[in-house]
């Protein structure tokens, strides 16, 4: 997600990775508008929302924009190349992480490998973490893995956001879904991104 503006870094982590042998070859594709967080034309509020608030009146198309990465996006770039059907990758940063979870948590997930980077789960007083709650009790199966990366140089409420998400997910486990969480020390919401995905694409694919 953000391709825009974070693409950069997932392509310079995955071609160390590569030249280190820590990765199998991997096509990445980054999601973008052509236009940079807040200029006229990017709609990550829009797409990476799965509920609205009033603040935001465009909000709350995560489920859309999720239709679209799986419906048109995925069927597009199997015909222009070869893909493995069984392992399906969604990576983002921040907003971006919160669609990867979204994405994660539904009752047949179409993404099977989530790198969620400092994701915002304040959105809408943590309603992805009650929709997460929600799937628990249905005894959902989420055969998958699950990289979670956070600064410890981010803010107090992002850090412990992400906290509650693993302490929810490991008092009531989905059965198949594999999880890693890492700290990054001397890293803030804005420079931990080419440690989050470096670490994040090693441990998913490796």
């Amino acid at each position: 997600m953000d391709g825009d503006d974070q693409f950069r870094f997932a392509v310079e982590a995955y071609r160390a990775l590569r030249r280190e042998n820590k990765v199998p070859p991997l096509l990445l594709v980054g999601v973008g508008y052509g236009a940079s967080y807040t200029q006229p034309g990017n709609w990550r509020i829009r797409d990476y929302t799965p509920t609205a608030i009033a603040t935001e009146p465009e909000s709350g198309g995560a489920d859309a924009f999720l239709g679209f990465l799986t419906e048109t996006l995925w069927p597009e770039l199997s015909r222009r190349q070869a893909l493995r059907n069984d392992l399906r990758g969604i990576a983002g940063h921040s907003l971006g992480s919160l669609l990867a979870l979204h994405a994660l948590f539904q009752r047949r997930p179409f993404f099977n490998r989530i790198l969620a980077s400092a994701p915002s789960l304040f959105w809408d007083d943590r309603a992805l973490l009650c929709h997460a709650s929600r799937l628990q009790r249905t005894g959902a199966v989420l055969p998958a893995r699950l990289f979670l990366g956070v600064g410890e140089g981010d803010t107090r409420s992002m850090q412990g956001d992400l906290e509650m998400l693993e302490s929810q997910l490991a008092a009531q486990p989905f059965p198949q879904l594999e999880i890693l969480g890492r700290r990054f020390p001397r890293r803030d919401h804005y420079n931990v991104l080419p440690d989050a995905f470096r670490a994040g694409l090693q441990w998913l694919f490796a």
